[in-house]
């Protein structure tokens, strides 16, 4: 994991006067490509690390080894966890977090941990495999805001093209494929807020409502299953051999889940859709490839889409696959 990789590679660096990108890979077992773009990374987070070329060239914390983290500034803490934080999702990465932040001075600690629980990386795209986030104007504002704590006043452009303002307390960031969105807490209850939409953001300086027992991934959860019930309310069951697979999941990406089940030597898939006709058109290519066994409404689709492809290719194709034999006739 990322997160584990940036800890170990701190406190390689903390144990050592200067460390090559390639003895780092050695001793993280990575590619030197990997674990130059580690180092890069802290470098580029605030972190005070920095490379020296030349023959006795490599990577050090400036003003040399340490074997603690009470050297770090506030800045540079918050910085470390704010990268750490995201891939922090293994019960060691959390905590190793958890001895930095015993490490840290008793001032730092609170917005280190405020930073490493502020984002949340979602690196899927809502149907496809991982893809990598884009950096919206005020991110970096909303961001702050969620570490320190305070409320802000948004502008902000609804599902609906209308424009509005509200004040907003802000809980955490999470990036979802290509999408960053900001999860707040508003008079109305918890809201979601795409980050792309945002136009203004005003810091209030008043402090943030944030529930004693707020989880940001467990919270994340909860609005992914309800906004993939509103994507995606429709499904179908579907048998197919398992070579299928791999291409139905390059075609339909996340939409496609075995169930787990075998019918008749064929595994069992739920294909989620907008709605029975765009199911059926999804599926209808594959034609005998697979098997749907419902429902009803799906499977009414597909006859209907099969006559109408009948209807329009089969007579030109029956007349295209006899002319050659009347032109032979002809001749």
């Amino acid at each position: 994991m990322k997160g584990e990789r940036l800890v170990a590679t701190l406190l390689l660096l903390q144990a050592r006067t200067r460390l090559t990108a390639a003895e780092l890979a050695r001793e993280l077992e990575v590619s030197e490509r990997t674990a130059r773009r580690d180092l890069e990374a802290l470098s580029a987070s605030g972190v005070p690390v920095y490379a020296q070329a030349g023959r006795n060239g490599g990577w050090a914390l400036l003003g040399g080894a340490r074997t603690d983290l009470s050297g770090l500034t506030a800045a540079e803490a918050r910085a470390l966890f704010l990268v750490a934080g995201p891939s922090a999702a293994t019960p060691q990465v959390k905590a190793a977090l958890r001895k930095l932040v015993r490490a840290l001075p008793a001032p730092f600690r609170a917005s280190a941990e405020a930073a490493a629980s502020a984002v949340l990386v979602d690196a899927a795209g809502w149907d496809r495999e991982r893809v990598p986030p884009t950096s919206p104007p005020h991110l970096q504002t909303l961001r702050d805001a969620v570490i320190d704590g305070v409320q802000v006043r948004l502008a902000y452009v609804a599902r609906d093209r209308t424009d509005g303002e509200r004040v907003v307390h802000p809980l955490g960031l999470v990036a979802k494929g290509r999408v960053w969105y900001l999860l707040a807490n508003t008079a109305a209850g918890l809201r979601t807020f795409r980050v792309d939409r945002v136009r203004a953001v005003e810091v209030t300086g008043e402090p943030v409502d944030r529930p004693v027992d707020f989880d940001l991934e467990a919270t994340w959860q909860s609005v992914l299953d309800s906004l993939d019930e509103q994507r995606l309310p429709f499904t179908a069951t579907v048998h197919a051999d398992e070579s299928l697979l791999p291409v139905l999941r390059s075609v339909l990406g996340t939409q496609v889940a075995p169930t787990g089940r075998r019918v008749r030597g064929r595994v069992e898939l739920a294909v989620r859709g907008h709605s029975a006709e765009m199911v059926a058109r999804q599926l209808a290519g594959f034609g005998r490839m697979l098997h749907v066994a419902g429902p009803p409404e799906v499977r009414a689709q597909l006859a209907s889409i099969g006559e109408e492809l009948s209807g329009r290719y089969g007579v030109s194709a029956r007349r295209s696959a006899q002319s050659p034999a009347r032109r032979d006739r002809r001749r």
